[in-house]
């Protein structure tokens, strides 16, 4: 075997680069997070050829100390931790002391510094060691020039130009997301990316992802004891094919963590189905004892001494959020004055025929002293009253903001749904049993699913009996259900649960099974509905939680001001 022995300081770096310097992204993260706890107002950046030729990173922080300029491209040297304690609650970004060296090693890198009380800065270059006076400001200059000029091995597996751009611009977002009141420039290759003054977080947030999504989006604010949840959560309506617009902050530090990721699906869960991922903007903070930072060199990721208790947290807190009423979502406005087509529709007593078949229909039996006769309230009614029905598939409703749109199928399909998993939470659905069951043909494999779920299927609210070969029997089904395609619903349920084992399917697929079950009971389109219908179902979504968007997270009504409506006739021109 050969010999134990010291590996020389150099290698050491470089091998720490392996962890710490993984492309340009990388050197631009650390050399922001040091200007940020440097203190820095305005940090600008400037690269070229996507950061592989150099990465500038120019900030107006507190700067460095002639004499302390060597020891700050020293390995394991830092201002930012002293003892075992200090890493206990880290609060700053860096703490390791080993992210200059590592990028030296991999680099040419210079550093120019100026603190407030210095005559003029001071330059050193990393890899002689050498001081020499320079012109500058207060704050800090660093410059990392052909990265892995050393280690060609390395320069292979970096991207081309726009790619790795793309990764630099990801970090300049996080950090500027992070630090709304900082101020970040950005420039590549001479043009100027990103301009961002120091602003507030919705500001910054707009700016960076754009008014569609803010315009989309909750306002998160939730606090519980030493836990505190803010920033912003996309409705499904703006959801992604990919996981581009994820940014969580944990007391201010963009991380990547498997727990808070799992707790944010679930909280999406009843509104966001198949492979369409939410987007949002979160900030928890925490006391800075009850995680811990120090889990990888990259600082991308987290431990929590509390994780099932965070998890829980962020799960419930988003969820209450996303469950808003509509009628604390919709845009109020002085109501409009009585015109003849609402004064048409001041009395909408349930008792009437219309409205007491659609309750029939959605299973919800009306109470005979529920009426309405007084004028309409925008603020009691904030979906308006309908209008007129479009092709039997939208309804027309004017509230006092202006006009609402709403997809009939898909608000039923939201109010089913949540009717179907309330009464499933108490036991099982009231069911109805069929006076004459009704008979459909199945295959085998529909056949096998019938009898292998029957469980599940009673758990659910229908009772399936074989009838003879390649038919089945439905006895009942739940009463929420009972006037819907019995045919068409058992079948898509059928298909849903064939495939999967029975142990536990409730709990496992149980919200699936349930919206499956809302689509296929919801109104089809073409279906006439009377004006008392339409406003029936319209009261139903402002009592209904979650009823901005269907299962499937498509948006279930769209508000059109009077002010969208005066610009799309150019009114006032």
């Amino acid at each position: 075997m050969a010999l134990i022995k010291h590996l020389p300081d150099l290698l050491i770096s470089q091998i720490a680069a392996g962890e710490v310097v993984e492309r340009p992204a990388s050197v631009l993260k650390e050399l922001l997070e040091n200007s940020l706890d440097a203190g820095a107002r305005q940090v600008d950046v400037q690269l070229m050829e996507g950061g592989t030729r150099s990465i500038r990173v120019a900030d107006d922080g507190g700067g460095i100390a002639r004499e302390e300029l060597p020891l700050a491209l020293a390995r394991h040297a830092t201002s930012k931790i002293a003892s075992l304690m200090d890493l206990e609650r880290v609060a700053s970004f860096g703490f390791r002391g080993e992210a200059l060296a590592s990028i030296a090693s991999v680099a040419r890198l210079t550093l120019t510094s100026r603190t407030s009380d210095a005559a003029h800065a001071w330059r050193i270059d990393a890899s002689s060691l050498s001081l020499t006076p320079a012109a500058g400001g207060c704050g800090t200059v660093i410059e990392a020039a052909d990265l892995y000029f050393n280690t060609p091995a390395r320069r292979k597996f970096l991207k081309q130009e726009a790619t790795e751009y793309a990764h630099c611009d990801e970090v300049l977002r996080r950090m500027a997301l992070a630090r709304p009141d900082v101020a970040f420039n950005l420039t590549h290759n001479g043009n100027v990316k990103h301009r961002l003054g120091a602003a507030d977080l919705p500001a910054r947030a707009r700016e960076l992802l754009g008014p569609e999504f803010f315009a989309q989006t909750r306002v998160v604010e939730v606090n519980a004891g030493d836990l505190s949840l803010t920033g912003f959560a996309a409705l499904p309506a703006y959801s992604r094919a990919g996981r581009d617009a994820q940014y969580f902050f944990v007391n201010g530090r963009f991380v990547r963590d498997k727990l808070l990721a799992h707790a944010v699906r679930q909280a999406y869960a009843d509104i966001l189905h198949g492979s369409r991922h939410p987007a949002y903007v979160l900030f928890l903070e925490l006391d800075p004892a009850g995680v811990d930072v120090n889990v990888h060199p990259a600082k991308i990721e987290v431990r929590f001494r509390e994780a099932r208790a965070v998890h829980q947290f962020v799960f419930h807190a988003l969820q209450r959020v996303l469950a808003t009423p509509l009628v604390n979502a919709l845009p109020h406005a002085p109501a409009p004055a009585p015109s003849p087509t609402w004064q048409g529709q001041r009395t909408l007593a349930v008792n009437e025929p219309a409205v007491a078949a659609y309750f029939d229909f959605v299973g919800n039996q009306p109470q005979q002293n529920d009426s309405r006769t007084d004028e309409p309230d925008a603020d009691q009614a904030p979906l308006g009253y309908a209008l007129a029905q479009l092709h039997g598939i939208f309804i027309l409703a004017q509230n006092a903001a202006g006009l609402v749109l709403i997809d009939m199928h898909a608000a039923h399909e939201r109010i089913l749904y949540e009717k179907l998993k309330n009464a499933l939470t108490g036991d099982r659905p009231a069911t109805q049993s069929l006076l004459i069951p009704a008979l459909l043909a199945a295959s085998a494999a529909e056949m096998a699913a019938a009898e292998e779920h029957a469980e599940a299927l009673e758990h659910l609210g229908f009772e399936l009996a074989a009838a003879g070969p390649g038919e089945l029997a439905v006895r009942s089904v739940p009463a929420l259900l009972a006037n819907s395609s019995i045919a068409d619903l058992v079948r898509a349920l059928l298909a849903d649960l064939k495939d999967f084992p029975t142990s536990q399917v409730i709990e496992a697929r149980g919200n699936e099974l349930l919206a499956t079950m809302a689509c296929h009971g919801a109104v089809r389109a073409r279906r006439t509905l009377s004006i008392p219908e339409m406003n029936a179902l319209l009261r139903e979504m402002e009592a209904t939680d979650r009823a901005d968007q269907c299962n499937h997270g498509r948006p279930t009504w769209t508000q059109l001001s009077l002010a969208d409506l005066d610009r799309l006739f150019l009114r006032g021109r």
